[in-house]
């Protein structure tokens, strides 16, 4: 089995990088349209700002080369939110995979934004092992997906958002699991398992 990591200007590729070589997988971190495609899964990290990035995805035409993808792939943080339809961060229009705005947290006296912590998973289902239940995973974000009909796990901050998400051959956390301990390597093991 063959990875590809898809090379932009993402913050946590390295990381990403170094939670594989720790789980022993095959994989290339890329740019290259046809790698890219003959991989037999894929991973899109993300840590930045929605508009930058998404012009950045469109220069390169990455925009059409993620959205058409046929294997599994799997978004990270901002590439889980790049996969909406639409971010509130400074009004950009996204991937469109799933049909859901992206929105900012509302700073509270109990709530500080960015959200960064260690946050249990909850009703997870789906591509998710179910050992995963209750477990902590890491977030750093100001930004989150609502509850929607492809949320597969959720977790609270203030009120409950998506942690993770799936549509059809597309898979999303909103947390890092390359940053995330034992959990975190069994949410790589679950996707790498689909």
């Amino acid at each position: 089995m063959r990875i590809a990591v898809i090379k932009y200007n993402a913050g946590n590729i390295q990381s990403v990088r170094y939670a594989l070589e720790r789980l022993g997988v095959d994989f290339l971190v890329t740019d290259d349209p046809e790698e890219i495609r003959g991989a037999d899964k894929v991973i899109f990290p993300g840590v930045g700002e929605a508009s930058t990035t998404m012009a950045f995805l469109r220069q390169k035409k990455m925009d059409q080369l993620i959205v058409n993808l046929k294997q599994p792939v799997l978004g990270i943080c901002l590439g889980m939110q790049l996969m909406c339809r639409h971010s509130d961060e400074n009004n950009t229009t996204c991937l469109g995979i799933f049909g859901e705005t992206v929105r900012k947290f509302t700073p509270a006296d109990d709530l500080k934004v960015p959200h960064i912590g260690w946050n249990s998973l909850l009703r997870v289902s789906g591509w998710l092992s179910k050992e995963l239940e209750n477990q902590f995973v890491y977030f750093v974000h100001s930004y989150f997906v609502p509850l929607n009909e492809h949320t597969v796990a959720q977790t609270e901050y203030g009120s409950p958002f998506s942690a993770a998400m799936k549509k059809d051959n597309f898979y999303a956390v909103q947390f890092h699991p390359e940053k995330s301990a034992v959990a975190g390597e069994r949410v790589l093991q679950s996707f790498l398992s689909v």
